[in-house]
């Protein structure tokens, strides 16, 4: 979320806190008839709980506005010295824009809110964050991508020789100019094959009213002083009994000195009324919480993949249902596949020429646009029974601060979005049904409605064991180095071992490994540093990485994830997602999955107050990513979204 939502929000929060009935008319884009609307949603919730809730919000999202505000004073200060004025005499001119369209940053994509700079010429827009690296001297409007390898073969990706020699695209990813370094010189609009026209000066524009901002930070500073005392922030000094009480917790972890190697797991809908202050505790550390049983709760509607694709089918809007464009594990690349073959492969398997198992994914299906419309009983069902509905619910969840924005602010689509994918209980080391390591930049539920579990024949089970030598065989030749690569095959047969381990739960569909926080760091090293030991696009070893958390080009296997431990001292959560259970995972932790079945999961995004601090941070990594990065097409908006909670709750509080 791009700061200039947040101040939206922060408004609703002060007028609730205030509990003020008054409202100030404001000019678009701060309508009050769209808070209104907005504030209507959630009417049936009491004052009291409502007011708490705000004042939970607010303690949240101040240290976010004083951030957002010291950022734009200092490039308003940049300005007065440019012009050689005092900062009282500076005047900076209303920029033309509306509810229905977001601004961007031509540099580095970033959703702009409110202070930047723009080209009267040619509409060439840059975001204050890249004005000042300009001004610091760094590197300028940058064309830098991602390359994309080119396959070598079938034959190549189960360790035979690639088809011929091809060069892969390794075009100069330094491709950036630089500009004036000095503080006290104009910005000017880059030259064309940077999208800019060259030699016009970028002025700065506003898209808000003039000091509200500012004068939103001190609202919110008053009420925040007189909430100091309140217990209603306390929940992060509670201490937590799940370490030692095993019945609400599921071990995860085999840290030394730690209280946090048990996640809380609940069942839904309990009737215990201190849930929600339990789930608050770990969610504030940033720790993931499995609650289970949700399916329980929609059981009466068919959540089998191929029930959901007939019930659709039917309908005259999805003529074009016919192929769908699924992913294929082994190559990491798109593939197009007739809709009732890929359901009968979820249910009875596909196999390559060679036995390999072949693993297919199809990501958000329906699409999540239409979900409601192809599937209203369904999307309406599982909204409804997700446990914590004030984070979850995303029409009336209070404690969600994607439910807070006003009707009339373009907002992003948190879902439900639809996984379904193919899975082998054996980790094969290529072609796994994974979604490789990634971080999120906003929190996320994730249910698991329904599995299939396809049984290898012997024959294809002594295929893939002789395929996984030619695969030992080709990483000893061409990742020299990799230690992770035992000659005798013990890693190989560990493995095994383990992933039997894992699958011996028939509930049990999918394993993740969640990453602390904490830990993000010292993972980016272990992974940079062995790099070159992991395959991705046409099982082609990783030749460049950006930021490795972000990048979705790993997946740790077991034998990576004891090495990361020998190393580093770190080890992610490690648990098994059972049928109907439902994982919650904060914003900011790396995490990856393997399916061990075919598994169909319904994802949910949604903003938790706790994290919106962490969304920020995170979308400073985002925003150095190249511009065709995977990770910058699914987040940057985010950054839009996250100023209209904070502007949007906050201006329905005051």
């Amino acid at each position: 979320m791009l700061p200039g939502k947040l101040a939206i929000l922060q408004s609703s929060v002060l007028r609730k806190c205030s509990g003020s009935t008054s409202v100030t008319r404001q000019k678009k884009p701060f309508t009050t008839d769209s808070v209104d609307a907005s504030v209507a949603r959630s009417d049936e919730v009491d004052a009291e709980p409502k007011t708490k809730y705000a004042s939970y919000l607010l303690h949240y999202l101040l240290p976010c506005l004083t951030q957002i505000n010291k950022d734009q004073m200092e490039e308003l200060e940049a300005e007065a010295r440019i012009q050689g004025l005092e900062l009282s005499e500076l005047r900076v001119e209303q920029a033309v824009s509306s509810n229905d369209e977001r601004v961007f940053c031509d540099n580095c994509r970033t959703s702009i809110f409110d202070l930047h700079r723009s080209c009267s010429n040619c509409s060439y827009e840059l975001c204050i964050v890249c004005c000042k690296e300009l001004r610091e001297g760094l590197t300028g409007p940058s064309q830098d991508f991602v390359p994309k390898p080119k396959s070598r073969g079938f034959e190549y990706m189960h360790g035979g020789e690639p088809d011929k020699l091809i060069k892969d695209d390794k075009t100069d990813l330094s491709n950036s100019t630089k500009r004036d370094a000095e503080s006290n010189k104009c910005t000017y609009c880059p030259p064309s094959e940077f999208g800019g026209c060259d030699n016009h000066i970028l002025q700065l524009r506003h898209i808000l009213p003039k000091d509200r901002l500012s004068k939103l930070e001190m609202d919110a500073f008053q009420i925040s002083k007189q909430l100091e005392n309140s217990d209603i922030f306390r929940t992060d000094t509670c201490e937590c009994s799940c370490s030692t009480n095993h019945e609400s917790s599921r071990k995860a972890a085999d840290r030394e000195n730690s209280t946090d190697n048990y996640i809380y797991c609940p069942i839904a809908d309990n009737g215990k009324p201190d849930d929600l202050k339990h789930f608050q505790r770990h969610w504030v550390k940033g720790e993931p919480v499995i609650v289970q049983g949700v399916l329980q709760k929609m059981s009466h509607l068919n959540w089998a993949p191929e029930e959901m694709w007939s019930e659709i089918y039917g309908a005259d809007t999805i003529s074009d249902m016919e192929n769908v464009k699924a992913i294929d594990c082994l190559s990491c690349c798109e593939v197009e596949i007739c809709t009732k073959d890929f359901f009968k492969g979820y249910s009875y398997g596909r196999l390559y020429p060679n036995l390999w198992p072949e693993m297919l994914k199809l990501k958000d299906w329906p699409t999540s646009n239409h979900f409601d419309d192809l599937l209203p009983s369904h999307g309406a069902e599982y909204i409804g029974s997700l446990p914590f509905q004030p984070y979850t619910n995303l029409k009336s969840g209070l404690l969600n601060v994607s439910a807070l924005l006003p009707h009339d602010v373009i907002k992003l689509d948190m879902g439900p979005k639809s996984y379904i994918a193919y899975g082998y209980a054996q980790e094969l080391g290529r072609g796994d049904s994974v979604t490789k390591l990634h971080c999120d930049l906003s929190d996320a539920v994730n249910v698991l409605m329904h599995t299939a579990k396809v049984n290898p024949s012997g024959e294809q089970e002594e295929a893939i064991r002789n395929l996984k030598i030619r695969h030992t065989t080709q990483d000893k030749k061409e990742l020299l180095g990799n230690l992770a690569i035992d000659g005798n095959g013990a890693s190989l047969e560990h493995a095994d071992s383990s992933s039997a381990k894992h699958s011996d739960d028939d509930e049990g569909g999918a394993l993740w490994d969640i990453f602390r926080r904490e830990d993000v760091e010292d993972l980016k090293k272990y992974l940079m540093k062995h790099s070159k030991e992991f395959r991705h696009i046409y099982c082609i070893p990783v030749e460049k990485t950006f930021n490795p958390v972000h990048d979705e080009a790993f997946y740790l296997t077991i034998e990576h994830k004891r090495k990361l431990k020998e190393e580093y001292g770190i080890e992610p959560w490690t648990f098994v997602q059972r049928l109907g259970e439902a994982v919650f995972i904060p914003a900011g932790c790396p995490h990856q999955v393997r399916n061990l079945k075919s598994c169909a999961k319904i994802a949910l995004d949604f903003v938790s107050p706790e994290n919106i601090q962490q969304c920020i941070s995170l979308t400073e990594d985002f925003r150095r990513l190249p511009k065709n990065h995977r990770a910058k097409e699914d987040k940057l908006e985010v950054q839009t979204f996250q100023c209209s909670p904070i502007g949007s709750f906050l201006f329905r509080a005051t």
